[in-house]
């Protein structure tokens, strides 16, 4: 049986009609729907939900009104109630649910409340993503309609008094819906596996009994699971027992380091579709075939933001200075980096997740992740963006015929002056002093703040390779192997600390 002999509810099937009016107007019916649904939360009491609703313009109400929040100031003043289970509290009603999350820097966990309204906003924008491949040229309907293969978080979550709380991958394959259990993998009880290891190894078992046309992950756990598949098996390819593998559905990093190795394990291309799907919602997927970038979803379950990222807004440790200048979607700019800013179904408002984007394409909210706040360089100016360090690794392993499926960077000080300290992770062979070399040439022609700076302050870059299995071992000493956990690109405070005590140790 295909997916799509299945007949969706009407209710889903009219909100999966495509939106034709402009993206301020979606926007902003969005929010006033957000605010009507919560005017009678203790939130929407203090900050005036009706006086927004009532105003001619409000969204310039709402950023009048309502501060701005991180994890810990919104936690601290609100949503630390909803984990006590006091009902009304930034959104109707008691929150069942929370994903956890530490992100790639923080060690402690942040407990993100997640509404049944927030799981039916994300559910719909998947679907979206999903009929989106009818625009797709050369794909088989066969293979789209077979089995799922999703690597997430345990669906056996964790119990606090009155709540639950894990990956938002396992809260999500908790609930999925009836109609689409036929085609998941690795099904519910394999799903309630806590130990990591352990489910990569019922998975394995169980993969000549699957029949897979769709993976969805992280990249480096999905490449990790097909290893072991193809080893335990001894295949030559992941496509001698998946035959009908056509699609890899990917998001939280970007997937260009880890192509070049995950292609060495396939018999033919897959298709690769990248989405955007953050504890606090499903903020972007890619509609188009070969698209660099995503559509940001405008007309659902989040009202957003965009603060420019520059020095105006942001000190040089990406924290956010006093009144900083908001812009809603209709007055961005393509081609600048802006931090952002989401009200959600869920009770998040005004809240800085820390990603930072960029748009491509202003006139379809089409955007790329470009880094976070806290993860990029400018120990002297020299403003160096994830963005960049992916691209400058990319450009660096093609010309070098190298894989390079991991890797971090750190700033140091170096001869009373700074310097970048490179990690990269790879089994191959590397000369470390030409990588380092090639590395440093292609960000200066990416980056022209970081090749003034290489002629003054910035006056050194030093670069170690290890083997892939490092990487690993330090995620699980952190206690962040296998779901949605990811290698910060930047190392900085206790995460760095932590990881030259590794370097030297081999332990925490």
């Amino acid at each position: 049986m295909s997916i799509f002999e299945i007949h969706l509810p009407k209710s889903i099937a009219r909100a999966l009609k495509l939106p034709t009016n402009s993206p301020k107007r979606q926007q902003i019916r969005v929010l006033k729907r957000l605010l009507k649904k919560a005017r009678f939360t203790e939130f929407g009491q203090q900050y005036f939900f009706d006086e927004i609703l009532l105003n001619r313009h409000p969204g310039k109400k709402f950023q009048e009104l309502v501060p701005i929040f991180n994890y810990n100031s919104i936690h601290e003043k609100w949503w630390h109630k909803t984990l006590k289970g006091v009902p009304d509290v930034c959104w109707p009603g008691k929150i069942k649910y929370f994903a956890l999350s530490s992100g790639t820097s923080e060690s402690s966990s942040k407990y993100i409340p997640v509404t049944n309204d927030l799981m039916v906003g994300n559910r719909i924008v998947m679907l979206k993503q999903f009929l989106s491949l009818r625009t797709y040229e050369g794909v088989s309907w066969k293979n789209v309609g077979k089995g799922f293969l999703m690597l997430g978080g345990s669906t056996d979550l964790q119990k606090g008094p009155g709540y639950y709380a894990g990956d938002l991958s396992g809260i999500t394959a908790k609930k999925v819906p009836f109609w689409f259990s036929p085609f998941y993998k690795p099904g519910k009880k394999i799903a309630r596996t806590k130990d990591w290891n352990e489910k990569l190894e019922e998975i394995v078992r169980q993969a000549p009994n699957w029949d897979i046309g769709f993976v969805v992950g992280v990249p480096a756990w999905i490449q990790m699971c097909i290893e072991m598949v193809i080893q335990r098996y001894k295949l030559n390819n992941i496509h001698e027992i998946w035959p009908r593998l056509s699609f890899f559905v990917h998001g939280g990093v970007a997937f260009e380091p880890y192509k070049k190795g995950f292609e060495k394990l396939l018999a033919k291309p897959l298709t690769y579709i990248e989405t955007y799907l953050a504890s606090e919602g499903f903020i972007a997927y890619q509609d188009r075939e070969n698209s660099t970038s995503m559509k940001l979803v405008t007309n659902e379950h989040m009202f957003l933001e965009f603060i420019p990222f520059d020095e105006k807004n942001f000190d040089s440790d990406g924290n956010l200075l006093q009144n900083p200048e908001c812009l809603m979607i209709h007055e961005v700019e393509e081609g600048k980096d802006y931090a952002l800013l989401m009200s959600t179904s869920s009770g998040a408002w005004r809240y800085m997740i820390g990603d930072t984007i960029r748009f491509t394409d202003k006139e379809h909210c089409e955007i790329i992740i470009t880094g976070r706040t806290k993860h990029y360089l400018s120990l002297v100016g020299e403003h160096l963006s994830v963005d960049n360090m992916n691209h400058a690794i990319q450009l660096a392993s093609d010309d070098l015929n190298l894989v390079i499926p991991e890797f971090t960077v750190a700033g140091e000080k170096f001869e009373n002056l700074f310097a970048h300290h490179w990690y990269v992770a790879s089994d191959d062979h590397i000369d470390p002093d030409i990588l380092r070399r090639c590395i440093d040439e292609k960000l200066k022609v990416l980056n022209d703040d970081y090749a003034v700076e290489r002629t003054s302050a910035l006056k050194e870059i030093m670069l170690d390779v290890l083997p892939e299995s490092s990487f690993m071992e330090f995620m699980r000493l952190k206690g962040k192997i296998g779901g949605q956990h990811k290698f910060p690109r930047v190392l900085k405070g206790e995460m760095l600390q932590d990881w030259q005590t590794f370097i030297r140790t081999g332990t925490l």
